[in-house]
């Protein structure tokens, strides 16, 4: 049956461009699926779709970072009853905030880097924190996708730069542990892990915002060449962490192998959706084509 589908892509936050690009790739998905498709930029065209809410079946969120994955757009949605695929308010707030969701995936049993959450005004006892802590560190808003304001920092010479890159793009910042190992990622569909995706970063010791966007910069294998047992725990824990964060429909959550143990490192619930993204990678190791993922998706938004 074909639905009215508002699309809603790009939005004013760093990871505009990425959200453009996925919005191009589930617009052609849901137009070959026979749906008819108007497609929405939040910045200008929230005004439009409040006049327009009632031609619509449901939305189709392709945003990322602030305004599309912390609860805003949700609720914006849910006040013009659109329904549309992926976390409620609750669930956007909680994920994308990576102080909370330490808390709550630790609430949960499940393992994460040594690390604190710092606003602004505690940032003089960031120094201290870091050498108790042992360097190398992390450092990376609290806040935004992507890796975006992410620091890798090998020493205190390091920190201040690695601090007002972070600050410039949130009020608080989360300082964790650097554990080297193997990055591993895995979706959430419905009630089900997909296959375990490992990325290897070809010109980067991490998988930051250069490496995820760059052709060729990583080398990403699915289903992941791992132990049976760590690909099992894998999956457990996704499912955990989509649980513990009120998440619903989707999620994917990145993790590192370190030393045969495995730590979350955070939660995506808009996972990026060009067909050579992460998510539709695993969907498809799994089964299922960018399109059918597409209409899965629908689907569940529909259904609610």
């Amino acid at each position: 049956m074909p639905y009215r589908v508002a699309l809603l892509c790009g939005g004013d936050s760093p990871e505009r461009e990425v959200s453009l690009k996925g919005g191009a790739a589930v617009k052609k998905a849901l137009l070959s699926l026979g749906h008819e498709v108007a497609v929405f930029d939040p910045p200008r065209d929230l005004p439009r779709l409040a006049e327009r809410a009632a031609e619509f079946d449901a939305a189709f969120l392709v945003l990322h970072g602030p305004g599309g994955e912390d609860g805003t757009i949700q609720g914006f949605l849910d006040s013009l009853g659109l329904p549309y695929q992926g976390a409620g308010v609750l669930g956007s707030a909680l994920a994308i905030h990576k102080g909370l969701s330490r808390l709550l995936y630790q609430a949960a049993g499940l393992p994460v880097p040594p690390g604190e959450v710092f606003s602004a005004r505690e940032r003089e006892g960031i120094p201290d924190f870091c050498a108790a802590l042992g360097y190398p560190v992390v450092v990376k808003p609290a806040s935004q996708g992507s890796s975006l304001g992410l620091s890798v920092v090998r020493g205190p010479e390091e920190l201040p730069s690695a601090l007002s890159q972070a600050f410039a793009l949130d009020r608080e910042v989360v300082v964790e542990k650097f554990l080297s190992g193997r990055e591993i990622t895995v979706g959430v569909l419905g009630d089900a892990a997909l296959p375990v995706v490992e990325i290897i970063p070809r010109e980067s010791d991490h998988f930051d915002y250069r490496t995820k966007y760059t052709p060729g910069a990583a080398q990403e294998i699915c289903p992941a060449e791992i132990p049976e047992d760590l690909s099992r725990k894998a999956k457990e824990y996704a499912l955990s962490a989509h649980q513990a964060l009120r998440l619903r429909h989707y999620s994917r959550t990145d993790m590192i192998i370190h030393e045969g143990e495995i730590y979350l490192l955070e939660t995506n619930t808009i996972p990026g959706m060009t067909e050579t993204s992460l998510l539709p990678l695993s969907a498809r190791a799994a089964g299922l084509s960018f399109e059918e993922l597409v209409e899965r998706l629908l689907l569940m938004a529909l259904e609610g």
